[in-house]
């Protein structure tokens, strides 16, 4: 007995790097204090798909020069025979299309044709490793075959339900591994499996790529070599040579070793500015070990993953036309961060905005069962998560032998400071990009600009959810001009990423509609598409659907060529 206890303190994780939080009256970290919060357990439903178009109810008016499809990405079932999936990010993939024409909508759905979903659909039960689920061997199998298939490593799920993304032109549904599918947008069917490992030596990408106005995507994605782990700025060309192409010519324009060989930071996305690629290592960090070993101690991916919050966050810049990563490296205190909002270049800096936290412990809380939680239990887990808020950091680009040490390099224009501490170390603070009116809303989450035209550059508003629920249930524009907002709520009602589309011939950044899909959990089959006149944030009109949908992630707007 003494020898297992000894053993298990010697596995134990040291309680500050624990990702779940602690039990109550064990300090547990109470960032607010909301009572009351109404249950959403329907947000996590499993739904069945709906493959030919539906007419939607419109109410109000959608404008008819509105011409295209609105697609959303996000997970649609959450059970496979009589297993659950443990986290909100393993639901099978639910690709859906909004199709807005001449003032109408239609609604159709379907389910990414995935290997997993294949997989787990012929054997009915989850066959598949996702982020927060661990298969269970196979009960067919006898004893012996189950317990070696304990010790096989996880195959990397290619359920791709995180966002719509495009490469070439070409329309892909994305994840964090290295598989993604392209999809036709017109029937959500997919065409095609892509494995980023057959072209370039990583491990995954993310589902936020970058993509510049001639059509030259960049993205990001790790490489494990037995030098440790390495963080990889990719980028895909702009053109196809032949149809049927799909990443060729994808090339690494900069590999960045990871700090900690064993433990390389988790990152869900990155920013990019005219002249930079800027990648946030930030304190999230996964222990490669234990997600190698996870299989074989019953543990899943995201029992991997953890805050380290004696360690610092870097800026690194990576010189998108030479691939050359900046000698000068920016720190900040431990922040965590999952969406940037824009990032330009001005004067000699480089204008960083994001939505940050001062805790990285959210991925945890997210497990299905904190989502189906009610009363008490559910105040407990959205109190125990930081909220996020957007904020500004200035970044020299001039840091040179003669630039002074301990005094803030930045100009006036900003409360965000930078120091040079040492010879290549900037040390940065930020600028809040909100008012203390945002609070309230309980911070701001799935932030979008008006990318086609004002990613890159300095840029006047961005849109987004507010949190006063696990997830988003106001819409937000911020005018940085001032910082003031415009809110769009309605009790009971739960919007999603809000998506701008600008007007055609428009001469202002605003002058367009924001697009969201507003979920209702406590009322059935009532799920619309709201459109907003993005300039003064009223409802012109939303289109009801008369088919229950999960909350879903990202999305995208196609516009009919």
């Amino acid at each position: 007995r003494t020898l297992i206890s000894q053993t298990e303190h010697a596995f134990r994780m040291p309680e500050r790097y624990t990702t779940r939080p602690r039990v109550k009256g064990k300090h547990i970290n109470h960032f607010t204090d909301v009572h009351g919060l109404p249950s959403i357990k329907n947000i996590v439903s499993s739904v069945e798909d709906t493959p030919e178009p539906i007419n939607t109810n419109i109410t109000g008016r959608i404008p008819e020069w509105i011409d295209g499809s609105f697609l959303r990405n996000g997970p649609g079932k959450f059970e496979i025979g009589n297993q659950k999936f443990n986290h909100w990010f393993d639901g099978m993939a639910l690709l859906h299309q909004f199709k807005i024409s001449n003032g109408q909508v239609t609604y159709k759905s379907r389910f990414l044709s995935s290997d997993s979903y294949q997989a787990n659909k012929e054997h009915n039960r989850i066959a598949v490793c996702e982020f927060g689920t661990i298969t269970m061997p196979d009960p067919c199998k006898n004893f012996f075959q189950r317990f070696l298939s304990r010790f096989e490593l996880p195959k990397p799920t290619d359920n791709a339900n995180v966002s719509f993304v495009t490469y070439k032109g070409d329309y892909y549904v994305s994840t964090e591994t290295n598989v993604m599918h392209k999809v036709d947008p017109e029937t959500l069917e997919t065409t095609k499996k892509v494995d980023w490992s057959k072209f370039i030596a990583v491990n995954g990408a993310t589902a936020h790529p970058h993509t510049e106005p001639d059509g030259t995507t960049y993205n990001m994605g790790n490489s494990y070599t037995s030098k440790g782990a390495y963080y990889n700025i990719i980028r895909v060309p702009s053109t196809k040579k032949t149809a049927e192409e799909t990443l060729e010519g994808v090339t690494v324009l900069c590999s960045i070793p990871s700090v900690d060989k064993t433990k390389p930071s988790y990152y869900h996305s990155f920013a990019m500015s005219e002249n930079y690629v800027v990648f946030i290592e930030q304190p999230i960090k996964m222990d490669l070990l234990k997600i190698v070993t996870g299989k074989l101690r019953g543990k899943s991916i995201s029992d991997g993953f953890f805050w380290d919050p004696k360690l610092n966050t870097i800026f690194h810049l990576i010189h998108k036309q030479t691939g050359k990563l900046s000698s000068i490296k920016y720190f900040a205190k431990p922040l965590s961060t999952f969406h940037q909002i824009n990032a330009y270049e001005e004067d000699g800096f480089l204008i960083l905005d994001m939505c940050a936290s001062d805790d990285g412990q959210a991925i945890a809380n997210y497990n299905v069962q904190n989502l189906r939680k009610s009363g008490e239990a559910l105040d407990e887990v959205y109190n125990t998560l930081c909220r996020v808020f957007p904020r500004r950091f200035v970044l020299p680009l001039n840091v040179d032998n003669d630039t002074p040490y301990n005094q803030n390099l930045n100009g006036p224009n900003s409360t965000a400071t930078s120091v040079r501490i040492s010879k290549n170390k900037v040390f940065c603070t930020h600028e809040d990009l909100h008012g203390e009116d945002l609070h309230q809303y309980g911070g701001l989450e799935f932030p979008q600009i008006n990318y086609g035209k004002y990613n890159t550059h300095p840029y006047r508003y961005f849109y987004g959810c507010g949190f006063r629920h696990l997830v988003g249930d106001t819409l937000i524009k911020m005018d940085l001009q001032g910082k003031h907002m415009k809110v769009w709520e309605q009790p009971g009602l739960y919007p999603s990423e809000p998506v701008f589309v600008p007007a055609p011939n428009a001469t202002e950044e605003d002058d367009g509609v924001v697009l969201s899909v507003v979920i209702t959990p406590n009322k059935d089959k009532s799920t619309f598409l709201l459109v907003l006149d993005a300039k003064t944030f009223e409802e012109l009109g939303r289109a009801a659907v008369p088919v229950n949908i999960p909350y879903g992630f990202h999305g995208t707007f196609n516009a009919t060529a």
